[in-house]
């Protein structure tokens, strides 16, 4: 069966694993939204100790991204995801036992590190074993995976309040109590250990990646995993196509410095540093602070966070449906210009005194189906299809400590420039970066939609 016509159950399967990292992404990026207002009533946070708590796991993506791409070209990718989640799975029991904010700073130095390197290496993984027809709508599985563990945190973070607050005996007394009543941060950041765990767990049933196989000199144990992919036929021309294009590469990273790459590394570091400027985070991260602001309660702010999950969880499928038909500069295009509209939205209402928060609420929402269709996927498909075999994981380092570089600036200026500057001036600041963005796009992103890795690669050569 396998031989003549490959498996897809198999191939979504594979992908489905892989794109878990996402969601252990998505599920750190969004749980200090709920844990940083308890936490700054705790230990009476200063505006930079509060940025640093959100942007600590921020710049251990950043490190974790660096060394990602050298250890998965030597190691691979499998082994290097497999220490991926273990260093998330550090981070949700050392975030659950602080007892000082620099504890926590250290924590999620940790797990950054695990999700930088996951960031990474799963759409890079799943790029690497789909096949052209498919690839786009499969590694928008991985911004799937985010907005879903975004909607996770969110759910788990209100539930886990809602239960400390009205049953709080169901967690009797001692260390449960603690963790899940008296200091509830601590559960929610807890909660991480789980889809960690069970990423973990389902890497040792996926195989290795058989372009990084093939590069080893393994090629049969490649065409066999191509070949139950793909069925025979398709996996042999796959196949050839693979090791001719391995053979022209030279494997040095010097190979991205040449003529015609060199504007793939250009596309690879500016547009997914365009696209965390654009200030989603500030809505993933302080969503229910900015929401207060206007005269939401606390569990009111929370409850909209599941909303804002949603809206980017349904985007992203539509997105993940529509990339491989559609293709990915129309949508890139379209997601970006509505973002610059809806930070311009956000940046009036926050002017005009007492505003109906719904007004935030719902301008918050159709910003984030905006960039859920666009920046939110389209980053990664494209970050994970445009560089060589040979060096695919050291150049998506590039872009991936790119990407974080963006969201740690966000994460660390946000409160102070809040503060100095004010709501209005911020959002409009954030929307200044769309023309940019839109004019780079249209201007430099080559259409990649339908191609296989190598003829994307041969593009940069002619």
């Amino acid at each position: 069966m396998h031989d003549n016509r490959g498996s897809l159950s198999y191939l979504l399967l594979v992908c489905l694993v892989a794109a878990l990292g996402g969601l252990l992404f998505g599920f750190d990026t969004a749980v200090i939204s709920g844990a940083i207002d308890p936490l700054d009533v705790q230990f009476s946070l200063t505006i930079w100790m509060k940025g640093w708590i959100v942007s600590s796991a921020l710049i251990g993506c950043l490190f974790g991204s660096g060394i990602a791409g050298a250890l998965s070209d030597r190691f691979g990718r499998k082994k290097i995801l497999l220490l991926a989640a273990v260093l998330f799975m550090l981070c949700s029991i050392g975030s659950a036992i602080p007892q000082a904010p620099w504890h926590l700073v250290v924590a999620r130095f940790v797990g950054g590190m695990g999700i930088g390197i996951a960031s990474m290496l799963s759409p890079l993984y799943i790029s690497e074993i789909s096949p052209a027809r498919l690839r786009g709508g499969l590694i928008s599985m991985y911004q799937l995976a985010i907005t879903i563990g975004i909607l996770a945190a969110y759910l788990s973070n209100y539930g886990l309040a809602e239960m400390a607050r009205q049953y709080p005996e169901f967690y009797g007394s001692g260390v449960w109590r603690w963790m899940f009543v008296d200091e509830v941060w601590r559960g929610m950041l807890f909660a991480g250990v789980f889809p960690a765990v069970v990423l973990f767990w389902l890497l040792f049933f996926v195989p290795e990646s058989p372009r990084w196989l093939t590069k080893q000199g393994l090629s049969s144990a490649a065409l066999d995993i191509l070949v139950r992919i793909n069925g025979r036929d398709a996996a042999a021309r796959e196949m050839t196509e693979i090791e001719e294009t391995i053979a022209q590469e030279s494997g040095s990273i010097g190979q991205l410095f040449r003529r015609g790459m060199r504007l793939a590394l250009l596309i690879g570091i500016v547009l997914p540093f365009l696209s965390q400027v654009s200030g989603v985070n500030v809505i993933i991260y302080y969503g229910p602070t900015v929401l207060k602001t206007v005269g939401l309660g606390e569990n009111a702010a929370l409850s909209w966070q599941v909303l804002f999950g949603v809206v980017a969880s349904v985007s992203t499928l539509a997105a993940m449906l529509t990339i491989d038909k559609l293709g990915r500069k129309p949508l890139l295009l379209g997601g970006i210009a509505g973002v610059g509209a809806m930070l311009a939205v956000c940046g009036a209402l926050m002017a005009v005194e007492h505003v109906s928060p719904m007004w935030l609420v719902a301008a918050f929402a159709i910003y984030l189906a905006f960039f859920s269709i666009s920046y939110g996927p389209i980053c990664w498909v494209i970050v994970a299809e445009i560089f060589p075999t040979a060096i695919r994981g050291r150049a998506m380092s590039f872009s991936i400590f790119s990407l974080w570089t963006g969201c740690a600036l966000v994460a660390q200026t946000f409160p102070p420039l809040l503060e100095s500057a004010g709501p209005t001036a911020t959002f409009w600041l954030y929307g200044l970066t769309t023309p940019i963005a839109f004019l780079f796009v249209l201007l430099l992103v080559p259409e990649t939609k339908g191609k296989t890795l190598e003829q994307i690669e041969k593009h940069w050569r002619h």
